[in-house]
């Protein structure tokens, strides 16, 4: 006797359960990563409206491609932190590393503090 949505035989208990666990498991990542994608359009609406009741704002096309790049690259580096590395201090160690750098690289774009090629004007 099989179960109608698993295809599953009824007996065999375990493998059921491991099947719904893995599609669970993908459920949560995707949500996961909807999440990134969500959270990185909401920050990109903050300059987009500020935009509109200020002239101090003004980024142009390329500065939201630019940093909706930089924002979903470290997001998405983060989610493959989260599923790759298990232990706990390594983890917390590279998300650091990877925040760090996230920073660093936005106020090089912005302002220029290390001088490079890539700073703002």
């Amino acid at each position: 006797m099989y179960s109608k949505n698993l295809l599953i035989p009824k007996t065999d208990i375990t493998l059921k359960y491991k099947v719904l666990l893995t599609n669970n498991i993908m459920n949560t990542s995707n949500k996961r990563l909807t999440g990134i994608l969500l959270a990185v359009a909401v920050i990109l609406c903050i300059p987009l409206i500020a935009m509109q009741f200020t002239p101090e704002v003004a980024w142009t096309l390329s500065d939201f491609i630019i940093m909706g790049g930089l924002l979903l690259g470290t997001g998405v580096l983060a989610e493959l932190i989260f599923r790759k590395v298990r232990q706990k201090n390594y983890r917390m160690g590279i998300l650091a590393a990877v925040i760090i750098a996230f920073f660093l690289i936005w106020a090089e774009l912005a302002v220029g503090i290390f001088g490079t090629p890539f700073a703002g004007s």
